[in-house]
């Protein structure tokens, strides 16, 4: 949907169809060069970046600025060329390395930057101190008239400091849970033998890039206005249909291919940040198992406390031989599900005999909220409903669209993990 109507601030008068494809060439030509510098982990993480880099241009008619979360494992992902591209090509580009909250304090404001900051674990790693302020600050930004209030000035005065503002953050590991529930996430990982890119030079690389960020800014601008009334039917819901809303909206603004392939990147990336989160989160961890080991038995009504002990600990991919001192124990057991109102009662099991178990009716509701059943399809919203979280190829580029590239000729898109 493009809307019809408006002025320099707003819509772009007089819409057209060769307006619309105008945007979706310009989407696809940042794709493909996006694709040449760095190689992202699937196509949907390709797409996504894009969008992220076309919404930092309509920023001031967004309600939510999505971070950008670019983390790997080790050293060597392309965590900090994908900075480097963003750096040519997002609104305002602020690069940083180990900021400060005050730094930051002051470089947003009516009109903010967009924050680019690299080897973010020397930020919030184990040995980087109390940067609860910076976190703070991210989290606060990802929504819009969230100031932080600070005493300033040589009278003292309480002073409201912005904090709205596009932020990607690179760096070797997650990072802290609040900033990556609010983040596109990008889990890099090193190129394979054969997965080649254009080398990135300041002499080719920056003007070529420049030159579709300039594009962008010439298309999307006059079109804010039309971004701020649109209110685009999400695959999601709650903090992750905030987070990808911007994403969405420029997608829709564009048209063609780009709103069902923005759809589906969505899709497939909040779901693989669910997954991940089931397996890094102990408890979420306990709930499957438990409900595997109800699955195995044929949904029993209840099990013993020793009896599910003793099924949970024999597994060995799970971390349950190895928890604590000795291995899980009906205290640890009890005290992990406590939190999900979940506790042992006494249950008459063979030939009469009470003991202490868990009722499997008690796991229903922890179950359905933090471990749905992943053979059940989300719910759908409007458009979203046509939409399939299925791996979809990068257009190719309009022949002659980026004219500037490496000596020799460039490289082309490559295939992405």
């Amino acid at each position: 949907m493009v809307p019809d109507g408006g002025s320099g601030t707003g819509d772009r008068a007089g819409t057209s169809h060769e307006t619309a494809d105008e945007g979706a060439s310009l989407l696809d030509d940042l794709r493909a060069a996006i694709g040449r510098y760095v190689v992202l982990p699937s196509e949907e993480a390709l797409t996504a970046v894009t969008l992220w880099v076309a919404a930092s241009h309509i920023q001031p008619a967004l309600q939510h600025a999505p971070r950008l979360a670019v983390v790997g494992p080790t050293k060597g992902c392309g965590k900090s060329r994908v900075l480097d591209v963003l750096h040519e090509t997002v609104y305002q580009p602020m690069m940083t390395v180990n900021t400060s909250p005050a730094v930051v304090f002051r470089v947003i404001g009516k009109n903010p930057p967009t924050l680019l900051v690299d080897e973010a674990d020397t930020i919030f790693g184990p040995k980087a101190g109390d940067k609860e302020d910076l976190r703070g600050l991210l989290n606060a930004g990802h929504q819009r008239n969230r100031p932080a209030w600070r005493i300033s000035g040589p009278e003292h005065k309480p002073t409201a400091f912005p904090t709205f503002a596009m932020a990607a953050l690179a760096g070797i590991g997650d990072l802290p849970d609040t900033i990556m529930d609010r983040a596109v996430v990008l889990r890099m990982q090193k190129r394979k033998p054969g997965e080649k890119i254009a080398p990135f030079r300041s002499r080719y690389s920056v003007p070529e890039l420049n030159a579709l960020r300039d594009r962008l800014a010439a298309w999307l601008t006059p079109l804010r206005g039309a971004a701020e009334r649109l209110v685009p039917p999400m695959p999601v819901e709650d903090r992750a249909a905030d987070t990808w809303e911007p994403l969405v909206i420029v997608a829709d603004l564009v048209g063609g291919h780009w709103p069902a392939q923005a759809r589906a990147a969505c899709l497939a990336m909040t779901r693989n940040e669910v997954v991940q989160d089931e397996q890094t989160t102990l408890k979420t961890r306990l709930l499957r198992d438990v409900r595997r080991v109800f699955e195995q038995v044929g949904h029993k009504e209840a099990l013993r406390s020793q009896d599910l002990l003793a099924a949970l600990v024999q597994d060995a991919e799970a971390p349950w031989a190895e928890y604590g001192t000795k291995g899980l124990n009906a205290y640890h057991l009890a005290n992990l599900l406590r939190d999900f109102g979940i506790s042992p009662a006494n249950h008459r099991f063979d030939q009469g005999r009470q003991a202490k178990g868990y009722a499997r009716n008690q796991f229903l509701d922890a179950w359905a909220r933090y471990c749905p059943d992943p053979a059940q399809p989300a719910p759908a919203v409007g458009e979203a409903a046509l939409v399939r979280p299925t791996r979809i190829r990068p257009p190719a580029p309009p022949s002659g669209a980026l004219p500037i590239g490496p000596p020799g000729g460039p490289a082309g898109p490559k295939r992405t993990r």
